[in-house]
């Protein structure tokens, strides 16, 4: 069985995403927090995050793995 490169890349991406995600939208406060010159030049909003959890999405629909 062979594993392709593009299929754990997606994965890696699909799992940074829900993070990426869960971190906005709960943990706001924590990632300013413990994160602050990072959060000041890459601030998490949920719209961003949500649009890059929609783009992995559709890139796995384009690769075929949904």
């Amino acid at each position: 069985m062979e594993i392709k490169i593009q299929i754990i890349i997606f994965w890696v991406l699909l799992a940074d995403s829900l993070i990426a995600n869960a971190i906005a939208w709960f943990g706001q406060k924590w990632y300013m927090r413990h994160f602050q010159i990072m959060s000041r030049i890459f601030p998490l909003t949920r719209a961003w995050t949500f649009l890059y959890l929609l783009l992995v999405l559709w890139a796995g629909i384009l690769l075929g793995i949904f």
